[in-house]
């Protein structure tokens, strides 16, 4: 980088593209070691939901007996027990399937980070692919212990509702809010376009979340169908 003292910013879409890349990597990674406690927890999940969706047929069921109003109705979820019961239980479960993944995925992205961007070649595989690189102000390699500040300063710009990353798309430097914490900039060390596979990678990212949601709600349904009619054959 010293024969270039003013390298070109990293646009955002290779910055996110590079990033996305890397955490689908270290997310398989986390799935392969965690995938006894991954499977246990869907089927716990599986277990409440339905526990849940049986406490709402058994009031609607009632509801439709005594003849009382959707309003009543809802006024009586409000304070049921048995459905109160079952939202903690669901919670309870939700916590338990995401929270070691979740810490793991944490653990994993600051060694992935710091080591990969701390090391020779400046970059985690995602930017590498992208052509990017990271460097101090002065354009210097960052060095594992500011990489590692870097990573662990990504905290603040996820618990700022991704403004931290935003600010990345201000001129003149780029920098989003972890890069200024840790004194870091990502550049381009070439001037290569996205490749097509990457392209595709990230068009499909939007289709797969719409995916995963319409089989979320496809699961809550077929368990809330089960359960009402149980309530109404029963």
């Amino acid at each position: 980088m010293s024969g270039d003292p003013t390298p070109a910013h990293a646009p955002m879409v290779h910055r996110y593209a590079a990033w996305s890349l890397d955490a689908a990597a270290i997310a398989l990674l986390v799935a392969v070691a965690l995938h006894r406690t991954l499977s246990a927890g869907l089927e716990a999940c599986g277990r409440a939901l339905d526990a849940l969706t049986r406490a709402m047929a058994g009031s609607m069921q009632a509801a439709v007996d005594s003849g009382a109003s959707p309003m009543a109705l809802m006024q009586h979820w409000l304070g049921d027990p048995a459905l109160h019961a079952g939202v903690v239980a669901l919670t309870a479960a939700l916590t338990a399937l995401l929270g070691w993944p979740m810490l793991a995925f944490a653990l994993l992205s600051l060694v992935w980070f710091a080591a990969f961007e701390g090391s020779r070649w400046q970059a985690t595989p995602g930017k590498r692919l992208l052509g990017l690189q990271v460097i101090d102000d002065d354009g210097l390699p960052p060095g594992l212990l500011r990489a590692g500040l870097r990573q662990a300063a990504g905290l603040l710009s996820w618990l700022s509702l991704n403004l931290g990353h935003a600010l990345a798309a201000w001129a003149p430097r780029h920098q989003a809010l972890h890069d200024r914490i840790a004194g870091i900039r990502v550049v381009r060390t070439d001037a290569r376009r996205v490749p097509p596979a990457v392209r595709i990678w990230l068009a499909l990212q939007l289709p797969a979340c719409v995916l995963l949601l319409a089989l979320l709600l496809r699961a809550v349904d077929r368990s809330l169908t089960a359960a009402l009619d149980a309530a109404w054959l029963g």
